[in-house]
């Protein structure tokens, strides 16, 4: 995987590049749509790359793991074959989904047991069969297993779950290097870099990483985990301006899990590339549209007689062939089609937002732009 930047902003960190992997190339900063278990929710494929122009979707290990099961993953020819998607695929290890799993796990040096949340069956994602789950998958870019903090620990649990998120990059790095793609094409790996919300964790995290893999090729970018899980966001923002500058140029830098659009535009300037979320598909199946004017709630019965467009600004073709009062009556109706019209038109304006964050840092404007544009999208209308 080659990462090349190709525009910086003069007055933030945030910049543009390409990175081209076996199913084509991205640009960043993107926004990846969240395909949890091989389906990114209510929206078909055709959309996702004509109308909402996605050029990389997640897939989620753990429930992948559980269903379909790595046994038709694999008679299926990966991931990319069994949901029909030829672009770019990134996964996570799973690991955030079994820690959430409180009552149901128990981690240890050697890995996680976790029961099923599906049958309460009993399972173990070690680093070393996490790496061959993910190759089964067949992502182009697959992430290590780590231990996600919350935002809230204290130091010393911090500290604890660092070392063990350590221990377990090592020997999922191990792993990876020494076995091979299933499926002729290549595969590369993120370490997550974690430390909650404190910085000498967090030093301590990257020059781990960076020690561990030198200039590996197998390793295509870093992650940086641990956040927006309940710490203060100006938190997020402060491990963002210590850790982005520590991690290499020539490698993208992922966020995971965040967020909304002042988040990303805030993280893009801070030096992050790459971006995914549920929101835009879980906020719009309950009726919150994002927009370039702010955030619409389409439960509101001020919507009711509105027969304007759906979105006057908006990228989607669901913006200009539907009316908001058309829309507010699906909600409250109760039609499964509300659910896939707010999605679409989420979801292209996160990729829009991305689309025009790389225009204006090309154009040498970002921060100014950055500014105003943070105010309008989180304005509640």
């Amino acid at each position: 995987m080659r990462f090349t930047r190709t525009a910086a902003d003069p007055g933030s960190r945030a910049r543009t590049g390409v990175f081209t992997t076996g199913h084509g190339e991205v640009r960043t900063p993107i926004f990846m749509p969240v395909g949890t278990v091989g389906s990114v929710k209510g929206v078909y494929h055709r959309d996702l790359k004509e109308d909402i122009g996605a050029e990389i979707i997640l897939g989620n290990t753990y429930h992948l793991y559980l269903r379909p099961g790595l046994e038709t993953l694999r008679k299926a020819g990966g991931l990319h074959k069994f949901e029909s998607w030829d672009r770019p695929i990134l996964t996570d290890s799973g690991g955030f989904q079994v820690f959430s799993l409180t009552q149901i796990r128990k981690i240890t040096e050697e890995g996680c047991r976790f029961q099923s949340h599906i049958d309460g069956s009993r399972h173990m994602f070690t680093p070393e069969n996490n790496v061959d789950t993910q190759r089964i998958i067949g992502s182009d870019i697959m992430m290590a297993l780590d231990e996600c903090c919350p935002g809230d620990a204290d130091e010393r649990y911090a500290a604890k779950s660092l070392k063990l998120t350590q221990g377990w990059l090592e020997r999922f790095f191990n792993r990876f290097v020494s076995t091979e793609p299933l499926y002729g094409y290549d595969q590369v790996m993120f370490p997550i870099i974690q430390g909650c919300v404190y910085p000498e964790l967090r030093k301590r995290a990257v020059d781990h990483a960076l020690n561990l893999v030198g200039d590996s090729p197998a390793v295509g970018g870093f992650s940086i985990g641990g956040l927006a899980v309940g710490e203060p966001t100006e938190k997020m923002y402060e491990m963002l301006e210590l850790v982005c500058p520590m991690l290499p140029e020539d490698k993208p830098r992922y966020l995971m899990g965040v967020g909304t659009p002042a988040n990303i535009l805030e993280g893009i300037a801070r030096g992050v590339d790459m971006f995914d979320c549920v929101m835009p598909t879980r906020n719009g199946r309950n009726g919150m549209l994002f927009t370039w004017n702010g955030i619409i709630n389409m439960r509101n019965s001020k919507w009711s007689d509105d027969f304007s467009p759906l979105d006057p600004d908006g990228t989607s073709f669901v913006d200009r062939e539907y009316s908001r009062a058309y829309l507010h009556h699906l909600f409250i109706a109760k039609e499964m089609f509300a659910a896939m019209v707010a999605s679409e038109h989420n979801l292209a304006f996160y990729l829009d937002l991305v689309r025009q964050a790389r225009a204006h840092i090309e154009a040498g404007d970002f921060s100014s732009w950055k500014e105003v544009t943070v105010k309008k999208v989180s304005t509640r209308l």
